[in-house]
């Protein structure tokens, strides 16, 4: 195969990168700073991130962006959501218009409500080359190997085929969906989910409680991808319900570790220092809600996790709030039994 490149040398971008060396592919990864480049290349391990795990020879970086990206048969890209466009703008010289881009991160553009693969179809055209990949995979793991299931979304079906078989392993399994809106706004909004998850069990509730905010959680989800023009059946698959699952209740999951230390006194800024990682969910639940406004949809949860999170609004009274909500039938849409539609 050709050079592949990975444009962001965090967990989740150190652990693409291995897979599709494992994958039988060249790869070139950027990484911001030169040092953490040097020793991928060099010494075969990234210093800053995943340090314990040997990576594979056919892995390069370097931390000039154009020479990463220039002569590429495809790009991943794997950088925080907030610097989507800024990342989309600077490769625009350096990228041919048909050069397939497969886009790893996950949120939604402050001011604008554009997910990410529709912030480089603006900026570079041509959104048949573009797809989004989410699903439930903890860099942790896909690492070293362990058996995990993606989505690889795309308009084109050519696309999502071309990624699919770019990442399939014996250990990553990869499935198509031509739904990139439902996709990028499961990956994005799970986060959210997992740090109202967290602060839940930082409080001192339990697993029912958990349990219980996951699963109206994915109906926040579901109601707002149909809204904005996704299938609400993907809300069900793996970049819905398993990313969900995973991202609530893993011990890797940064934003369920998040939300529980922010239960218990942390800060956004404290947590993030500490950790070298960007608490995804912290920006989507402030970039998510403006576009439920925009579409008329209740997000209540999500809500109420952008109160705790910039507001610093105590987690009881939130709870509270939650619980003295109308009740309602368990099913949007659907009308109680012996009630007329």
């Amino acid at each position: 195969m050709g050079k592949i490149a990975v444009i962001g040398a965090g967990s989740w971008g150190t652990a693409l990168a291995q897979t599709l060396a494992a994958a039988g592919n060249e790869v070139v990864m950027w990484a911001r700073k030169p040092e953490v480049a040097d020793a991928i290349t060099n010494e075969h391990h990234n210093p800053r991130y995943l340090s314990g795990v040997m990576l594979s020879d056919s892995i390069l970086a370097t931390s000039n962006l154009y020479e990463c990206a220039e002569h590429a048969e495809a790009l991943v890209i794997v950088t925080p959501s907030r610097l989507t466009r800024q990342f989309a703008q600077d490769l625009a010289p350096v990228v041919e218009d048909d050069t397939p881009i497969v886009i790893c991160s996950k949120g939604v553009e402050e001011g604008t409500g554009l997910l990410p693969v529709q912030v480089f179809e603006e900026v570079l055209g041509n959104i048949d080359r573009l797809a989004a990949l989410s699903g439930p995979n903890h860099a942790e793991e896909v690492i070293l190997g362990v058996p995990a299931g993606t989505v690889i979304a795309s308009r084109s079906r050519t696309t999502a085929h071309y990624f699919r078989d770019l990442f399939t392993t014996s250990y990553f399994r990869c499935y198509t969906s031509p739904d990139y809106v439902g996709v990028e706004l499961c990956a994005a909004f799970k986060n959210v989910i997992a740090i109202a998850v967290g602060a839940a069990y930082g409080f001192g509730f339990g697993d029912n409680t958990a349990a219980m905010i996951m699963t109206r959680g994915m109906a926040e989800m579901s109601r707002l991808v149909k809204a904005c023009g996704g299938d609400a059946l993907t809300v069900m698959g793996l970049a819905g319900a398993g990313d969900l699952i995973a991202t609530c209740t893993s011990e890797h999951s940064r934003n369920r570790s998040f939300g529980k230390a922010l239960a218990q006194g942390a800060t956004l800024g404290g947590f993030e220092k500490r950790t070298h990682m960007v608490v995804e969910g912290a920006v989507a639940c402030q970039t998510i809600c403006p576009l439920a406004e925009k579409h008329n949809v209740e997000l209540p949860i999500t809500t109420a996790v952008r109160s705790l999170v910039w507001e610093g609004a105590p987690i009881e009274p939130l709870a509270a709030d939650l619980f003295k909500r109308p009740l309602t039938t368990e099913f949007w849409g659907l009308a109680e039994a012996g009630e007329k539609h």
